[in-house]
């Protein structure tokens, strides 16, 4: 039997050196806020919108596992529920950047270039109902996480199939709250940085790269746990095989294709109306110095998964699964980066310090997070009544 009933207890010098990063980004970040608030926010809002959509796709990867009974996942559940954890931190730096509203959403005065907001957008539109909006959506998903994750850890002790049958339940509805709410919010946080424009699609484009990104976390923490450890043996590398990171690469394959399809659904339809109120979205990004960075956005989103991820032994060797995970991370980074920044600096791309503190300051609360919060539970969920066959995956 293999030794799995144990805790992950990442190395303190590790722990220190990440910390040590977020605590100097925080600062610079900080300083921007003061020095250059028009670059400095709409970067604080690319943070938040980055770790909430993190968190979220790590809650919906657990709960997909459980709505669809599959073993094999059982292996790198904690890890997906490690993930679940960034929901916190990424309230929290929405709540920060809700601070900054006025100046981050152009109507949040009741009018538009001079113009009064009417009727149902007026309504929507409204501040005290767009942040009670923002506290019920991180209400439901919180208390969501926290109860499937607790289910999964009191399972741990008694090794009761009734938990599972519970997150199954909690799970499914999960699900449904999950399509809804993450339209809306994404509508509320993003899309109505310009209120003039709208795609009808666009919370199922958020959901693509939410989803694509949060798998392409998932992996890259899976490959370092297997190595993370003295001699490069850490504490996944016994359970989760080359098997194990097939699924993962074929699932990380499939949803980036997925998020191109919807991008080019959504870029093909606005472009033959040529309607525009719809157009101006594109037109701001299709020409200058934007151009290029959204190629770039395509191809590190798709062509590069798609392309590196094509031969079955790509999907089963860690080092390219990583390389290509990292490279999905960075292109969601860029994709919110696109949805948000452009309505700031309309005519061209403006990437210095404050931009770059807040990248990195996003990247080294993510991973701190995560390690610690591997650090409250075996590595595996030993008392999970599938655990036996999700050790003996084999395709």
């Amino acid at each position: 039997m293999i030794a799995v009933d144990h805790a992950f207890h990442p190395p303190k010098r590790l722990l220190n050196r990440i910390g040590a990063i977020a605590l100097a980004a925080a600062a610079v970040v900080t300083a921007g806020v003061v020095l250059a608030p028009d670059r400095t926010w709409p970067a604080v809002l690319t943070i938040g919108l980055f770790l909430t959509g993190m968190g979220l796709a790590g809650v919906f990867f657990v709960a997909l596992q459980y709505a669809t009974g599959s073993g094999w996942s059982i292996v790198v559940r904690r890890v997906g529920e490690a993930l679940a954890a960034l929901l916190g931190t990424g309230a929290v730096v929405m709540v920060v950047a809700l601070f900054a509203a006025p100046r981050l959403y152009c109507w949040w005065g009741g009018a538009v270039a001079g113009e009064p907001l009417r009727g149902f957008k007026a309504a929507w539109l409204s501040p005290a109902f767009f942040v009670v909006r923002a506290i019920v959506y991180f209400a439901l998903w919180l208390a969501f996480a926290a109860a499937i994750v607790r289910e999964s850890r009191l399972q741990d002790a008694d090794a009761d199939p009734a938990h599972s049958r519970r997150n199954v339940r909690l799970s499914i509805a999960f699900i449904a709250v999950f399509a809804f709410t993450v339209w809306l919010a994404s509508s509320d946080w993003i899309m109505s940085l310009d209120p003039d424009w709208s795609s009808t699609i666009f919370g199922v484009y958020n959901f693509a790269g939410l989803f694509s990104g949060g798998l392409a976390a998932l992996v890259v923490f899976v490959v370092w746990l297997r190595r993370l450890g003295p001699r490069g043996v850490g504490p996944l590398h016994a359970v989760v095989t080359q098997e194990h990171l097939h699924d993962l690469g074929k699932l990380l394959f499939a949803f980036s294709t997925f998020w191109m399809y919807i991008w080019f659904s959504q870029y093909m339809l606005i472009w033959y109306a040529n309607i525009p109120e719809e157009a101006s979205y594109f037109a701001v990004r299709l020409h200058g110095l934007w151009q290029p960075l959204v190629i770039l956005d395509v191809v590190l989103n798709w062509v590069v998964p798609f392309l590196a991820l094509l031969p079955r032994a790509a999907k089963r060797n860690p080092g390219v699964l990583a390389k290509v995970a990292l490279a999905v991370l960075v292109g969601r980074w860029l994709d919110l980066y696109l949805m948000v920044t452009p309505h700031f600096q309309p005519g061209a791309p403006v990437f210095g310090v404050w931009e770059l503190a807040a990248a990195v300051l996003a990247a080294s609360v993510a991973v701190l997070a995560v390690l610690r919060t591997l650090t409250r539970a075996p590595m595996v969920p030993i008392g999970d009544p599938l655990l036996a066959e999700s050790l003996r995956h084999h395709q």
